[in-house]
């Protein structure tokens, strides 16, 4: 167990996210202390290549200069304005604009916030308010896909469809619906067409069901990042889309994760040339080096909202909503993206990961591979035939972290044996080798394990046994 006295003071006083409070309190907290490029380290000095960008978020590798500068300009110039009672700033104004002129075609207007979970929650409330303002008081219903993650707000963590954010919060509400997930892996679709038209069809089925009066958004992520990367095939977006104009629903695209290049484009919509409704955004806006989100919307559910009632403010808003700093920091991190050449090195690098991923299919321990851009995930299995997963008793992904930490790379290992990569945009090709050089290593350290082998093992008795 860590000594350092932060250890001690952490378990006293500071509550994480996502975990077991027990748990963590026995383990103790890692604590993290500096980092540049593609690198980080903790208080003990050990050195770690980061393979996850924090949290799906620092795209453009740590410590760069031009975004702390940006920074530290616009603190010593305006470090906060107000975007209450008609009140601005010049690098959100622009920020907004730049936004604009980025994303797809229908999206005209941008609301700031301070990240992906109240960017959901903000517009859900835009929506229903958007539905009450144009007299369709009716449209109350919301549907997302099983495994979604839209945040962990009081609203929004209902969208989600994890069980972690529902135990105990009373979620999801009656008016928030979840169909099935376009996960290839674990379905039995003869092919990708009939598992576009398998989706298409849900949505069509759960809209019915409610009542295409009573809907008002269908909310999805164009990869499922915390649901373990789940990735559709070409073409499902847009068909997802196209149902909902027929369908007369709004589609908002949760570009939380898969904006700002992690998927290759800027946005992943722009790769199927999907226009949705509305757009939330957070993470690579400012590459994690301050809070900030945001809700790209539509001129029509802007207008709507805006003459709904033109006498009244529209009740919404937060304090630090266009905060200048973090605008600052967005706009310099969207130079780098462009003209910094981060966009570009990410497709140049897409496929050596993929390449990495794919060739660990081999490993006795990988049953899928699956990818798009610099987002991607590795599914364990103990029977590759079968498909069938580890025994949650194994807690093999404490075992991937602990083995993978030692090995100086972090990544993400869900609890369903999913491991998620998101590599910084600015990964180098020695990066990249040396990542796969310790993923490997990592898995054969597990592998090497008594318990692990044994559950491979049991399974493949099984598998003989049942044929």
């Amino acid at each position: 167990m860590p000594s350092h006295p932060l250890v001690e003071s952490d378990r006293q006083h500071l509550i994480h996210p996502v975990i077991n409070y027990r748990a963590h309190e026995a383990r103790g907290v890692t604590v993290l202390d500096s980092a540049h490029g593609v690198y980080l380290k903790d208080i003990e000095g050990n050195e770690l290549l980061d393979a996850f960008s924090g949290l799906w978020c620092v795209n453009t590798g740590y410590g760069h200069a031009s975004i702390v500068e940006a920074a530290a300009k616009q603190m010593a110039k305006l470090p906060y304005a107000t975007g209450y009672f008609h009140f601005g700033s010049a690098p959100a104004i622009e920020l907004a604009a730049k936004l604009v002129e980025l994303a797809p075609a229908t999206l005209d207007h941008v609301y700031f916030t301070l990240g992906g979970s109240d960017a959901v929650d903000s517009a859900l409330r835009f929506i229903t308010h958007y539905y009450n303002a144009t007299g369709r008081p009716s449209k109350k219903h919301f549907i997302a896909l099983q495994r979604g993650y839209h945040g962990s707000s009081s609203i929004g963590a209902g969208m989600t469809a994890l069980p972690a954010f529902h135990r105990n919060f009373d979620l999801p509400l009656s008016t928030q619906h979840h169909i099935a997930s376009p996960y290839a892996y674990r379905s039995d679709h003869a092919d990708d067409a009939a598992l576009i038209a398998a989706s298409v069809a849900a949505l069509e089925a759960k809209v019915a069901a409610l009542g295409a009066d009573n809907v008002a958004a269908f909310f999805c992520e164009p990869i499922q990042g915390s649901g373990g990367v789940i990735v559709p095939p070409f073409g499902w977006l847009k068909a997802m889309r196209d149902a909902c104009r027929k369908l007369d629903i709004l589609f908002v695209a949760d570009e939380v994760i898969t904006g700002f290049g992690r998927t290759g484009p800027l946005f992943a919509c722009q790769a199927e040339g999907v226009e949705p409704d509305l757009m939330t955004v957070a993470k690579g806006l400012t590459a994690g080096y301050a809070p900030m989100g945001a809700v790209l919307m539509s001129d029509a559910v802007y207008q709507g909202i805006a003459d709904g009632d033109a006498a009244a403010p529209v009740g919404h808003g937060h304090t630090y909503s266009a905060h200048p700093v973090s605008a600052a920091i967005g706009l310099e991190v969207m130079r780098l993206y462009h003209e910094g050449g981060l966009l570009a090195n990410g497709e140049a690098r897409a496929p050596q990961f993929a390449q990495g991923l794919d060739a660990l299919l081999e490993h006795p321990l990988v049953g899928d591979s699956r990818h798009r851009g610099l987002l991607g995930a590795l599914e364990l299995v103990a029977d590759k035939d079968s498909k069938r997963g580890f025994d949650a008793s194994l807690k093999l992904p404490d075992r991937i972290s602990a083995a993978a930490y030692r090995n100086g790379l972090v990544f993400r290992a869900f609890g369903d044996n999913i491991l998620g990569f998101a590599p910084a945009l600015c990964y180098t090709q020695a990066e990249f080798e040396l990542m796969f050089e310790r993923l490997k290593k990592t898995l054969d350290d597990v592998l090497d394990e008594r318990e692990v082998r044994a559950a491979l093992g049991a399974s493949s008795a099984n598998s003989r046994a049942a044929a």
